[in-house]
Protein backbone atom coordinates (compact mmCIF):
# COMPACT_ATOMS: atom_id res chain seq x y z
CA UNK A 1 0.00 0.00 0.00
CA UNK A 2 1.01 3.76 -0.36
CA UNK A 3 2.08 5.31 2.51
CA UNK A 4 2.78 9.14 3.65
CA UNK A 5 4.89 10.98 0.61
CA UNK A 6 8.03 10.62 0.78
CA UNK A 7 10.15 13.76 1.62
CA UNK A 8 12.26 15.03 -1.37
CA UNK A 9 14.46 18.24 -1.02
CA UNK A 10 14.44 20.34 -4.27
CA UNK A 11 17.41 22.11 -5.26
CA UNK A 12 18.22 24.92 -7.70
CA UNK A 13 20.13 23.82 -10.45
CA UNK A 14 21.84 26.08 -13.50
CA UNK A 15 19.34 27.90 -15.59
CA UNK A 16 19.69 25.74 -18.63
CA UNK A 17 18.46 28.74 -21.40
CA UNK A 18 15.93 27.85 -24.14
CA UNK A 19 16.03 27.16 -27.72
CA UNK A 20 19.69 27.14 -28.08
CA UNK A 21 19.69 24.15 -25.69
CA UNK A 22 17.21 21.86 -27.16
CA UNK A 23 19.04 20.17 -30.33
CA UNK A 24 17.09 18.93 -32.93
CA UNK A 25 13.85 17.40 -32.10
CA UNK A 26 13.32 13.50 -32.98
CA UNK A 27 11.76 13.17 -36.60
CA UNK A 28 8.00 12.20 -36.46
CA UNK A 29 8.30 9.48 -39.06
CA UNK A 30 4.18 9.97 -39.30
CA UNK A 31 3.82 9.77 -35.30
CA UNK A 32 1.53 12.27 -33.23
CA UNK A 33 2.43 13.30 -29.92
CA UNK A 34 0.03 11.31 -27.71
CA UNK A 35 1.14 13.12 -24.12
CA UNK A 36 4.28 15.84 -23.87
CA UNK A 37 4.07 18.12 -20.37
CA UNK A 38 6.16 21.26 -20.53
CA UNK A 39 9.32 20.48 -18.81
CA UNK A 40 11.15 22.94 -16.42
CA UNK A 41 14.34 23.62 -14.14
CA UNK A 42 14.11 23.05 -10.05
CA UNK A 43 12.62 19.90 -8.94
CA UNK A 44 14.18 17.44 -6.14
CA UNK A 45 16.86 15.09 -6.35
CA UNK A 46 16.63 11.32 -6.19
CA UNK A 47 18.98 8.00 -5.45
CA UNK A 48 18.53 4.55 -6.29
CA UNK A 49 14.89 5.01 -6.75
CA UNK A 50 12.10 3.94 -9.07
CA UNK A 51 9.60 6.86 -10.12
CA UNK A 52 6.58 5.52 -11.59
CA UNK A 53 4.58 8.34 -13.31
CA UNK A 54 1.30 8.47 -15.35
CA UNK A 55 1.30 9.20 -19.31
CA UNK A 56 -2.35 9.84 -20.28
CA UNK A 57 -2.45 9.37 -24.04
CA UNK A 58 -4.99 11.60 -25.70
CA UNK A 59 -5.06 9.72 -28.99
CA UNK A 60 -5.26 5.91 -29.81
CA UNK A 61 -1.98 4.25 -31.53
CA UNK A 62 0.75 1.95 -31.34
CA UNK A 63 4.79 1.63 -31.48
CA UNK A 64 5.18 3.97 -28.27
CA UNK A 65 8.03 5.59 -27.83
CA UNK A 66 8.87 7.74 -24.43
CA UNK A 67 10.58 11.11 -23.88
CA UNK A 68 13.21 11.47 -20.88
CA UNK A 69 14.23 14.88 -20.57
CA UNK A 70 17.53 16.21 -18.57
CA UNK A 71 16.94 19.46 -20.39
CA UNK A 72 17.02 22.08 -17.55
CA UNK A 73 19.92 19.51 -15.86
CA UNK A 74 23.42 20.95 -14.74
CA UNK A 75 24.57 17.15 -14.54
CA UNK A 76 24.66 14.45 -16.79
CA UNK A 77 21.63 11.93 -15.84
CA UNK A 78 21.66 7.82 -16.08
CA UNK A 79 18.96 5.81 -16.43
CA UNK A 80 19.32 2.59 -15.18
CA UNK A 81 15.80 1.17 -16.67
CA UNK A 82 12.57 2.31 -18.14
CA UNK A 83 9.20 -0.02 -18.03
CA UNK A 84 5.97 0.99 -19.26
CA UNK A 85 2.68 -1.05 -18.67
CA UNK A 86 -1.06 -0.15 -18.85
CA UNK A 87 -2.65 1.27 -15.62
CA UNK A 88 -4.87 -0.78 -13.44
CA UNK A 89 -5.50 1.41 -10.76
CA UNK A 90 -2.58 3.79 -8.75
CA UNK A 91 0.60 2.44 -8.98
CA UNK A 92 -0.64 -1.27 -9.91
CA UNK A 93 -0.16 -2.31 -13.55
CA UNK A 94 -2.37 -4.59 -15.54
CA UNK A 95 -1.03 -8.02 -15.58
CA UNK A 96 0.72 -8.87 -18.11
CA UNK A 97 0.60 -5.92 -20.26
CA UNK A 98 4.56 -4.74 -19.39
CA UNK A 99 7.38 -3.54 -22.01
CA UNK A 100 10.68 -3.40 -20.89
CA UNK A 101 12.54 -0.06 -22.81
CA UNK A 102 15.46 0.39 -25.08
CA UNK A 103 16.82 3.03 -26.03
CA UNK A 104 19.48 2.34 -29.50
CA UNK A 105 18.60 -1.17 -27.74
CA UNK A 106 20.34 -0.46 -24.33
CA UNK A 107 17.97 -0.73 -21.42
CA UNK A 108 20.23 1.61 -19.26
CA UNK A 109 21.14 5.07 -21.15
CA UNK A 110 22.80 8.32 -19.89
CA UNK A 111 21.55 11.44 -20.90
CA UNK A 112 23.55 14.56 -21.04
CA UNK A 113 22.89 17.77 -19.31
CA UNK A 114 20.51 20.45 -21.29
CA UNK A 115 19.87 16.92 -23.81
CA UNK A 116 16.79 14.80 -24.41
CA UNK A 117 16.27 10.90 -25.12
CA UNK A 118 13.74 9.38 -27.10
CA UNK A 119 13.26 5.58 -26.94
CA UNK A 120 12.99 2.57 -29.49
CA UNK A 121 9.34 1.87 -30.59
CA UNK A 122 7.84 -0.08 -27.85
CA UNK A 123 5.31 -2.63 -29.02
CA UNK A 124 2.38 -1.53 -27.12
CA UNK A 125 -1.53 -0.14 -28.42
CA UNK A 126 -3.11 2.60 -26.38
CA UNK A 127 -6.52 4.00 -26.97
CA UNK A 128 -7.68 7.38 -26.88
CA UNK A 129 -8.09 8.76 -23.08
CA UNK A 130 -5.91 5.87 -21.79
CA UNK A 131 -3.60 6.02 -18.59
CA UNK A 132 0.33 4.40 -19.13
CA UNK A 133 2.48 3.58 -16.10
CA UNK A 134 6.01 4.80 -17.15
CA UNK A 135 8.68 3.57 -14.68
CA UNK A 136 12.03 4.88 -14.37
CA UNK A 137 15.09 2.98 -12.47
CA UNK A 138 17.80 6.28 -11.09
CA UNK A 139 20.61 3.96 -9.77
CA UNK A 140 22.97 6.98 -8.65
CA UNK A 141 22.61 10.54 -7.47
CA UNK A 142 20.74 12.85 -9.19
CA UNK A 143 20.99 17.19 -9.15
CA UNK A 144 18.31 18.87 -9.30
CA UNK A 145 15.80 17.34 -11.78
CA UNK A 146 14.24 18.25 -14.87
CA UNK A 147 10.37 18.46 -14.22
CA UNK A 148 6.65 18.91 -14.39
CA UNK A 149 5.71 20.57 -10.62
CA UNK A 150 1.82 20.79 -11.17
CA UNK A 151 1.06 17.60 -12.85
CA UNK A 152 -2.91 17.62 -11.33
CA UNK A 153 -2.15 13.71 -11.38
CA UNK A 154 -0.32 11.19 -8.94
CA UNK A 155 3.17 10.01 -9.53
CA UNK A 156 4.72 7.39 -7.29
CA UNK A 157 7.93 7.11 -5.87
CA UNK A 158 9.82 4.05 -4.45
CA UNK A 159 12.19 2.53 -2.22
CA UNK A 160 15.83 1.38 -2.75
CA UNK A 161 16.11 0.07 -6.23
CA UNK A 162 14.81 -1.16 -9.82
CA UNK A 163 10.98 -1.62 -9.47
CA UNK A 164 10.35 -0.84 -12.92
CA UNK A 165 9.05 -4.42 -13.78
CA UNK A 166 6.47 -4.58 -10.38
CA UNK A 167 3.10 -5.42 -11.26
CA UNK A 168 1.93 -4.43 -8.04
CA UNK A 169 2.52 -1.35 -5.58
CA UNK A 170 3.65 -2.64 -2.71
CA UNK A 171 7.67 -0.91 -3.06
CA UNK A 172 5.86 2.00 -3.98
CA UNK A 173 6.21 4.30 -1.01
CA UNK A 174 5.21 7.68 -1.39
CA UNK A 175 3.07 9.40 -3.78
CA UNK A 176 3.64 13.30 -5.74
CA UNK A 177 1.93 15.60 -7.60
CA UNK A 178 4.58 16.11 -10.21
CA UNK A 179 6.32 14.44 -12.87
CA UNK A 180 10.02 13.90 -12.93
CA UNK A 181 12.68 13.93 -16.29
CA UNK A 182 9.12 12.08 -18.32
CA UNK A 183 8.38 14.29 -21.26
CA UNK A 184 6.57 12.62 -23.57
CA UNK A 185 4.82 9.58 -25.34
CA UNK A 186 4.55 9.49 -29.08
CA UNK A 187 2.46 6.87 -31.14
CA UNK A 188 2.00 5.90 -34.84
CA UNK A 189 -1.32 6.86 -34.75
CA UNK A 190 -4.37 4.98 -35.66
CA UNK A 191 -6.86 7.45 -37.17
CA UNK A 192 -5.06 11.15 -35.92
CA UNK A 193 -3.46 13.58 -38.38
CA UNK A 194 -1.70 15.21 -36.42
CA UNK A 195 -1.56 17.09 -33.05
CA UNK A 196 -2.84 19.92 -31.82
CA UNK A 197 -0.52 22.10 -29.10
CA UNK A 198 -2.70 23.63 -26.22
CA UNK A 199 0.41 26.44 -24.91
CA UNK A 200 -0.50 28.62 -22.17
CA UNK A 201 -0.23 29.15 -18.56
CA UNK A 202 -2.04 27.61 -15.02
CA UNK A 203 -5.55 27.42 -17.06
CA UNK A 204 -4.06 25.16 -19.49
CA UNK A 205 -2.06 23.31 -17.43
CA UNK A 206 -5.18 22.25 -15.08
CA UNK A 207 -5.13 24.35 -12.32
CA UNK A 208 -7.87 24.01 -9.41
CA UNK A 209 -9.06 20.54 -11.20
CA UNK A 210 -8.75 17.17 -9.73
CA UNK A 211 -6.12 14.91 -9.80
CA UNK A 212 -5.91 12.05 -12.07
CA UNK A 213 -9.47 13.30 -13.74
CA UNK A 214 -8.34 15.04 -16.74
CA UNK A 215 -10.35 17.72 -16.95
CA UNK A 216 -8.07 19.94 -17.88
CA UNK A 217 -9.75 22.40 -21.49
CA UNK A 218 -6.66 20.53 -23.31
CA UNK A 219 -8.30 17.17 -21.88
CA UNK A 220 -11.95 18.02 -22.90
CA UNK A 221 -10.54 18.92 -26.47
CA UNK A 222 -9.14 15.86 -27.39
CA UNK A 223 -11.84 13.92 -26.10
CA UNK A 224 -14.22 15.91 -28.39
CA UNK A 225 -11.70 15.36 -31.80
CA UNK A 226 -11.53 11.78 -30.96
CA UNK A 227 -15.28 11.42 -31.71
CA UNK A 228 -14.98 13.16 -34.83
CA UNK A 229 -11.23 14.29 -36.15
CA UNK A 230 -8.74 12.64 -33.83
CA UNK A 231 -5.90 14.61 -33.32
CA UNK A 232 -3.23 13.88 -30.84
CA UNK A 233 -3.44 16.73 -28.35
CA UNK A 234 -0.51 18.30 -26.28
CA UNK A 235 -1.28 20.55 -23.05
CA UNK A 236 2.00 23.06 -22.21
CA UNK A 237 0.70 24.94 -20.26
CA UNK A 238 3.30 25.83 -16.92
CA UNK A 239 1.51 27.79 -14.14
CA UNK A 240 2.86 31.12 -13.67
CA UNK A 241 3.96 31.50 -17.14
CA UNK A 242 4.34 34.71 -19.34
CA UNK A 243 5.08 35.47 -22.50
CA UNK A 244 7.52 37.86 -22.34
CA UNK A 245 9.28 36.99 -19.16
CA UNK A 246 10.75 34.53 -17.26
CA UNK A 247 9.54 34.20 -14.06
CA UNK A 248 11.55 34.64 -11.21
CA UNK A 249 10.00 31.00 -9.77
CA UNK A 250 12.34 28.78 -11.94
CA UNK A 251 9.56 26.10 -11.32
CA UNK A 252 7.38 28.24 -13.62
CA UNK A 253 9.39 28.80 -16.44
CA UNK A 254 11.19 30.26 -18.93
CA UNK A 255 9.01 33.02 -21.12
CA UNK A 256 6.73 31.42 -24.00
CA UNK A 257 8.76 33.39 -26.56
CA UNK A 258 12.09 31.03 -25.64
CA UNK A 259 10.21 27.97 -25.05
CA UNK A 260 7.82 28.06 -27.33
CA UNK A 261 9.67 25.85 -30.01
CA UNK A 262 10.75 23.46 -27.83
CA UNK A 263 7.40 22.67 -26.22
CA UNK A 264 5.08 24.02 -29.07
CA UNK A 265 6.79 23.33 -32.29
CA UNK A 266 8.98 20.23 -31.57
CA UNK A 267 6.20 17.65 -30.88
CA UNK A 268 5.32 15.11 -33.54
CA UNK A 269 3.25 15.71 -36.01
CA UNK A 270 2.43 19.40 -34.64
CA UNK A 271 0.08 20.93 -37.25
CA UNK A 272 -1.88 23.54 -35.56
CA UNK A 273 -1.10 25.42 -31.86
CA UNK A 274 -4.10 27.53 -29.59
CA UNK A 275 -2.35 30.22 -27.80
CA UNK A 276 -4.14 30.92 -24.37
CA UNK A 277 -1.02 32.96 -22.59
CA UNK A 278 -0.94 36.46 -21.12
CA UNK A 279 -2.95 36.92 -17.94
CA UNK A 280 0.08 36.46 -15.94
CA UNK A 281 2.45 39.19 -17.56
CA UNK A 282 -0.72 41.41 -17.41
CA UNK A 283 -1.27 40.73 -13.46
CA UNK A 284 2.26 41.64 -12.86
CA UNK A 285 2.56 44.28 -14.95
CA UNK A 286 5.83 42.65 -16.17
CA UNK A 287 6.71 44.45 -19.49
CA UNK A 288 9.90 43.92 -21.17
CA UNK A 289 13.49 44.68 -19.11
CA UNK A 290 11.26 45.45 -16.06
CA UNK A 291 9.35 48.20 -17.50
CA UNK A 292 5.43 48.41 -16.99
CA UNK A 293 3.52 46.22 -19.43
CA UNK A 294 1.59 48.30 -22.42
CA UNK A 295 -0.63 45.88 -24.70
CA UNK A 296 1.76 46.51 -27.82
CA UNK A 297 4.34 44.63 -25.74
CA UNK A 298 2.01 41.46 -25.21
CA UNK A 299 0.84 41.47 -29.20
CA UNK A 300 4.55 42.22 -30.16
CA UNK A 301 5.36 39.26 -28.25
CA UNK A 302 2.29 37.19 -29.91
CA UNK A 303 3.57 38.49 -33.26
CA UNK A 304 6.78 36.76 -32.51
CA UNK A 305 5.39 33.47 -32.04
CA UNK A 306 3.24 33.52 -34.78
CA UNK A 307 6.35 34.04 -36.86
CA UNK A 308 7.59 31.08 -35.13
CA UNK A 309 4.78 29.54 -35.83
CA UNK A 310 4.45 29.94 -39.52
CA UNK A 311 8.52 29.55 -40.69
CA UNK A 312 7.83 25.85 -38.75
CA UNK A 313 4.64 25.61 -41.16
CA UNK A 314 2.44 25.71 -37.93
CA UNK A 315 -0.64 27.40 -38.23
CA UNK A 316 -1.31 29.77 -34.99
CA UNK A 317 -4.70 30.43 -33.35
CA UNK A 318 -5.40 32.82 -30.83
CA UNK A 319 -7.27 32.83 -27.84
CA UNK A 320 -8.90 35.68 -25.92
CA UNK A 321 -7.82 36.27 -22.41
CA UNK A 322 -10.38 35.07 -19.31
CA UNK A 323 -11.94 37.48 -17.60
CA UNK A 324 -10.30 38.15 -13.81
CA UNK A 325 -12.46 40.23 -11.87
CA UNK A 326 -12.47 39.34 -8.44
CA UNK A 327 -8.57 38.48 -8.69
CA UNK A 328 -5.85 39.91 -7.22
CA UNK A 329 -4.62 40.87 -10.54
CA UNK A 330 -7.72 42.67 -11.61
CA UNK A 331 -7.67 46.51 -12.09
CA UNK A 332 -8.83 49.09 -14.05
CA UNK A 333 -5.47 49.66 -15.89
CA UNK A 334 -4.69 45.63 -16.35
CA UNK A 335 -8.52 45.31 -17.46
CA UNK A 336 -7.67 47.98 -19.91
CA UNK A 337 -4.66 46.21 -21.27
CA UNK A 338 -6.49 42.87 -21.36
CA UNK A 339 -9.50 44.13 -23.11
CA UNK A 340 -7.22 45.47 -25.88
CA UNK A 341 -5.27 42.63 -26.19
CA UNK A 342 -8.67 40.98 -26.68
CA UNK A 343 -9.88 42.98 -29.31
CA UNK A 344 -6.44 42.81 -31.02
CA UNK A 345 -6.75 39.33 -31.29
CA UNK A 346 -10.28 39.16 -32.51
CA UNK A 347 -10.24 42.09 -35.18
CA UNK A 348 -6.06 42.26 -36.81
CA UNK A 349 -6.08 38.83 -38.59
CA UNK A 350 -2.92 38.05 -37.23
CA UNK A 351 -3.71 34.79 -36.13
CA UNK A 352 -4.49 31.90 -38.42
CA UNK A 353 -8.02 31.58 -36.22
CA UNK A 354 -9.38 32.42 -32.99
CA UNK A 355 -11.11 31.16 -30.25
CA UNK A 356 -13.14 33.53 -28.31
CA UNK A 357 -12.20 31.69 -24.78
CA UNK A 358 -12.95 34.79 -22.72
CA UNK A 359 -17.01 34.94 -24.24
CA UNK A 360 -17.10 31.19 -23.08
CA UNK A 361 -17.01 32.20 -19.94
CA UNK A 362 -17.57 35.54 -18.90
CA UNK A 363 -20.40 36.42 -16.81
CA UNK A 364 -23.29 37.77 -18.53
CA UNK A 365 -24.45 40.70 -15.72
CA UNK A 366 -20.64 41.60 -15.79
CA UNK A 367 -18.38 40.76 -18.58
CA UNK A 368 -14.77 41.61 -16.51
CA UNK A 369 -15.83 38.66 -14.33
CA UNK A 370 -15.91 34.90 -14.96
CA UNK A 371 -19.17 33.10 -14.76
CA UNK A 372 -20.03 32.28 -11.08
CA UNK A 373 -20.72 28.40 -12.90
CA UNK A 374 -17.49 28.34 -14.14
CA UNK A 375 -15.87 29.82 -11.50
CA UNK A 376 -13.19 27.68 -9.18
CA UNK A 377 -13.38 30.42 -6.53
CA UNK A 378 -10.14 32.41 -6.93
CA UNK A 379 -11.93 34.18 -9.80
CA UNK A 380 -9.20 33.51 -12.24
CA UNK A 381 -8.92 29.74 -13.21
CA UNK A 382 -12.35 27.96 -14.41
CA UNK A 383 -13.83 25.18 -12.88
CA UNK A 384 -14.51 21.94 -14.71
CA UNK A 385 -17.49 23.41 -15.94
CA UNK A 386 -15.44 26.19 -17.56
CA UNK A 387 -12.92 24.00 -18.50
CA UNK A 388 -15.55 22.01 -20.69
CA UNK A 389 -16.67 25.24 -21.73
CA UNK A 390 -13.27 26.42 -23.11
CA UNK A 391 -12.89 23.12 -24.68
CA UNK A 392 -16.33 23.57 -26.72
CA UNK A 393 -15.50 26.74 -27.69
CA UNK A 394 -13.04 25.60 -30.07
CA UNK A 395 -14.28 25.53 -33.73
CA UNK A 396 -12.75 21.86 -34.95
CA UNK A 397 -12.93 23.04 -38.24
CA UNK A 398 -9.90 25.61 -37.68
CA UNK A 399 -7.68 22.54 -36.79
CA UNK A 400 -5.94 20.58 -39.94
Amino acid sequence: MLSAALAVTAVNALFVGGASAVGKPAASGGRVAAWAPAMTIGGPNFNDQTLRMVAHSSVAGSSLRIHLSNLRGSTALTVGAVGVAAQADRATAVAGSQHPVTFAGRASTTIAAGAEEVSDPIPMTVTADQNVLVSIFLPQATSSATWHSDAFDTSYLSGPGDHTADVGDGDYLAATTSWYYLSGLDVLPSAARGTVVAFGDSITDGYNTPAGAYRRWPDDLARRLAGVRPMGVVDAGIGGNRVLTDVPNIWQGVSAEKRFAHDALGRAGVKDVILLEGINDIGNNAGPQGAPLTAQDLIAGYQDLIRQAHTAGVRMIGGTLLPDKGNGYYSDAAESVRQAVNSWIRTAGAFDGVVDFEKAVADPADPAALNPAYDSGDHLHPNEAGMQALADAVDLTLLR
